[in-house]
């Protein structure tokens, strides 16, 4: 049993390290991962193929590539977190005494993990364990690895876990520590899996696309904070990611993989300002374009011009909510989410909506689809929603929506005949089986999907497709009953650079040819850039700015657009 004496001195020297991480000296000259013809194979095909690379104590380097390149396998086998993978190389770790982390034991690597090197991986709401509380998943982390061994956790379980979440900077460290991951917001889950990656100071920080997730302010915010972390700790950092953006902002060097190549790497500056192989060339190029019919083009057919497709005026929509002691017997209290939204998509345009998580965006997109009830006035096409049913199915033809994860938005158990034919058993019943196989076949070809491509096409699965096909095939889906307005909700966020560059001019060639209006909901200032016309700023339910997109993103003076733009440059 703990003295008195003893407890305060444990106590003291938890607080101090707690509240004065080593400072360390940053980067220096020193080595402190050094990886030699690393291979990772499954059943004998290897998928990552005799890399080379290192990393300096203090070194902020990034990893870059698209699906598939071998990014997170590599990094997970540094620490033989990846099952059934067979590795073969060196991967020597360590200053002084290093070790190899491909063929020491397996329980000296799990003294390593979590103390030495740490990971923060890509989603954290499944990353987190969601039966404890944050605070007690930091706890245990404290319980396993710190070198007080067990008397943190019994002398001061809360102050160590609170004190690791402020110093991510959550504003109320004491709540979040007793909440569930799934009671706190995104950004939140991302800074509290920080703070347990952070708990015993590692050496090196592997973080696995730690922003993609989140918010373009968010992204920004947590860049800065592994940042200064970072510099607080002296830690190496090993960044994955497909943003370049976020690269050249944080990355002191960069690795360029491609089909378990490392085909390009060196110093951000140099490889951004001239890269020499054609891959790395790609990827730089693979920022969206702007290509669309402007409004004010003297060349603009006649029937963009004139005919709005939507028209919303002081558009409100609330949720109810349970109001605490007796008087929730009686009544429910109101959290209002979109409050007096005004707008216009005129015939063949774009509006772009961007904002936070909880900013109303895609409650707006849901009261678009006619999805969700609302007070105000809304029409498409001249026409409010709820009219009557057969009004409404006639709307329902007209607006159709494409999600940001088509692999969740398309059933697994249909083929792609049944995914892509399935409006039409709605909206044109009279076709027959045949004749639904006609226009199923001739949607696929619009998005680019041919039976020459892909052999047995129509009685494939979507699991068989790729992120970015798949997303064709979502867009077919929305195509085939020929709707007038198309509600994009984040409909490239889930995809690699180049594949989200080549679905945003299919989106663009579909809008110049076929005249639809986009709502395009997304957080991407870029994906704004090169799709709207004009913009609308949400923040808390409301409109906070708008106007053309020109106007918001050269121009605007709203603090809070601002805010946006900039952290996504």
């Amino acid at each position: 049993m703990m003295t008195p004496t003893a407890t305060t001195s444990v106590r003291a020297e938890l607080v101090e390290a707690l509240q004065n991480p080593s400072t360390g000296s940053g980067r220096t000259d020193m080595t402190l991962l050094d990886v030699k013809n690393l291979t990772v194979s499954f059943n004998g095909k290897s998928v990552v193929h005799g890399i080379n690379f290192s990393i300096k104590a203090g070194e902020r380097v990034a990893l870059v590539g698209e699906s598939g390149s071998g990014k997170t396998v590599t990094a997970l086998s540094l620490l033989r977190l990846v099952m059934n993978a067979e590795l073969h190389g060196t991967a020597m770790f360590g200053q002084t005494d290093t070790v190899d982390l491909i063929s020491i034991p397996e329980q000296q690597l799990r003294g390593i993990r979590g103390q030495d090197i740490a990971m923060i991986f890509q989603e954290p709401m499944t990353a987190l364990n969601p039966l404890f509380t944050v605070g007690d998943q930091i706890t245990e982390v404290l319980e396993l690895k710190t070198p007080l061994n067990n008397t943190i956790a019994s002398v001061l379980p809360a102050l160590a876990a609170i004190k690791l979440i402020a110093s991510t900077g959550i504003a109320d460290p004491e709540r979040c520590a007793k909440s569930y991951p799934h009671q706190l917001s995104g950004g939140q889950r991302q800074r509290a899996m920080i703070a347990m990656a952070l708990a015993c100071q590692p050496k090196l920080l592997l973080a696995d696309e730690p922003t993609t997730a989140l918010d373009v302010s968010l992204r920004l915010q947590i860049l800065e904070l592994l940042a200064d972390l970072q510099k607080q700790n002296g830690m190496a950092v090993l960044l994955i990611t497909h943003d370049l953006n976020l690269v050249r902002k944080f990355a002191d060097r960069i690795i360029v993989m491609e089909n378990g190549h490392i085909v390009e790497q060196g110093d951000v500056e140099t490889v951004f300002a001239s890269p020499l192989h054609a891959y790395t060339r790609k990827l730089m190029d693979s920022k969206p374009v702007r290509d669309v019919v402007e409004s004010t083009s003297a060349t603009m057919d006649s029937r963009l011009r004139g005919n709005d497709s939507m028209k919303a005026n002081n558009l409100r929509v609330g949720y109810p909510t349970p109001i605490p002691g007796f008087k929730g017997w009686f009544k429910k209290g109101e959290f209002v989410a979109v409050k007096g939204a005004s707008f216009d998509i005129p015939q063949g345009q774009t509006l772009g909506v961007i904002g936070e998580s909880g900013s109303g965006k895609s409650t707006l997109a849901l009261a678009a689809l006619g999805l969700l009830a609302f007070s105000g006035n809304l029409q498409v096409s001249g026409q409010s929603w709820g009219a009557s049913k057969t009004a409404d199915k006639t709307l329902r033809k007209q607006v159709q929506v494409v999600f940001q994860d088509p692999f969740s938005s398309l059933s697994p158990r249909m083929t792609v005949g049944e995914l892509v034919g399935e409006g039409l058993l709605v909206h044109a019943p009279e076709l027959s089986a045949e004749q639904r196989q006609t226009k199923v076949l001739a949607a696929l070809a619009v998005v680019g999907l041919a039976e020459s491509q892909f052999a047995g096409l129509l009685n494939r699965y979507p699991h068989e497709f790729s992120g970015g096909q798949r997303q064709r095939l979502a867009i077919a889906r929305a195509l085939i009953v020929e709707p007038q307005l198309l509600v994009l909700d984040e409909p490239t966020s889930a995809l690699d650079v180049t594949i989200q560059k080549q679905v945003l001019q299919l989106l663009q060639r579909l809008q110049r040819e076929r005249g639809l209006s986009y709502l395009l909901i997304t957080h991407d200032v870029d994906v704004i850039r090169a799709m709207a016309h004009h913009v609308l700023v949400m923040r808390q339910g409301e409109i906070v700015d708008s106007g053309s997109v020109q106007q918001i993103m050269a121009s605007s003076r709203h603090e809070y657009t601002a805010l946006l733009v900039n952290a996504g440059i």
